[in-house]
């Protein structure tokens, strides 16, 4: 084997099990978020609509985070589109936008759904809402 395969396979090697190591890093730091987050949020005063506010900014970090994880691990395009999804989705979710925030927002998330019906086959979409592995 060549010596530059040895070290491209070795940077490739090197670079999987870094990207492992950062995803378990970051579903570590996730559960600990996610149990300080049930703890804080018990104790907030449900009759306001902050509250609300802030458990759904919560649960959409928690949920950045997974697709995050899940863009380490697979390196899929689809991956990458539903991660941006989610943050332009937690960007708008912010009380104090203003109408050019709220526009570009949309903006982004419409180009998200092009990209994603352009770029992505069209089994597999059909496969990931059926449940169903390709074949």
């Amino acid at each position: 084997m060549p010596r530059v395969t040895r070290i491209s396979e070795l940077l490739r090697r090197v670079t999987l099990w870094s990207e492992r190591v950062l995803a378990i890093s970051i579903l570590m730091a996730m559960a600990v978020f996610f149990y300080a987050s049930v703890a804080t949020m018990g104790g907030e005063n449900w009759s306001q609509v902050e509250t609300l506010y802030e458990l759904i900014n919560r649960i959409l970090l928690l949920v950045i985070c997974l697709e995050l994880i899940r863009t380490l691990l697979t390196h899929e395009l689809e991956a990458v589109l539903e991660l941006l999804a989610f943050v332009v989705a937690r960007k708008t979710m912010k009380p104090d936008l203003t109408v050019i925030d709220i526009l570009l927002c949309s903006i982004s998330f419409v180009i998200l759904l092009a990209a994603r019906k352009f770029f992505t086959r069209r089994e597999d979409i059909d496969n990931e809402i059926n449940g169903s592995k390709p074949d």
